[in-house]
């Protein structure tokens, strides 16, 4: 029976992830303008590498949450990671702390915006995990190595993850 239920999650969740993802592409972006890149990562060579760099990372920068991190998603079947292109709108605004979008492209900073529409995305994202009762959290270790090992283009700079799972006990929150 075990191997029965695991086979109904692993398909149940890879379509809460496709669905996960559709949630981020539809949500409301600053201008509408889509900077987003979005993938999902299964189980196999690509987590692997994902959960080596995640590591890697952790010890090179004495973070050891992100070597718990990796370790917390060996058994998600699913990661969903969303990473933002870095590019300003043309708004001017000064909330990056530059007077023009243009300072702001010379400093190599980040639109603010860009950020927000991210957040904006992982919070419908995990709405869509939340409401099919699946285990997720959001991680930025998880961004940071798909970002390091390119899984996104040169231009996306930030990124998160949220694995998923779906057992008795949500294994992203074992804090050890």
């Amino acid at each position: 029976m075990a191997g029965q239920y695991e086979k109904i999650s692993k398909n149940a969740l890879k379509d809460v992830a496709e669905f996960m993802c559709v949630a981020a592409r539809t949500a409301p972006k600053a201008k509408g303008v889509d900077n987003l890149e979005i993938l999902i990562i299964e189980d196999g060579d690509a987590k692997e590498k994902l959960m080596a760099k995640m590591k890697e990372i952790g010890v090179k920068n004495e973070r050891p949450s992100c070597v718990r991190d990796a370790d917390n998603i060996k058994d998600a079947p699913y990661v969903v990671v969303l990473g933002t292109k870095i590019a300003p709108l043309g708004l001017n605004c000064g909330f990056c702390g530059y007077k023009t979008c243009q300072e702001l492209e010379r400093s190599g900073g980040v639109c603010v915006y860009n950020s927000l529409d991210l957040g904006i995305a992982m919070s419908s994202a995990v709405e869509v995990a939340s409401k099919f009762h699946a285990d997720n959290r959001i991680m930025y270790s998880i961004g940071k190595a798909a970002i390091e090992i390119g899984s996104f283009s040169k231009n996306v700079k930030i990124a998160l993850g949220i694995p998923l799972s779906a057992t008795g006990k949500n294994p992203f929150f074992d804090r050890k």
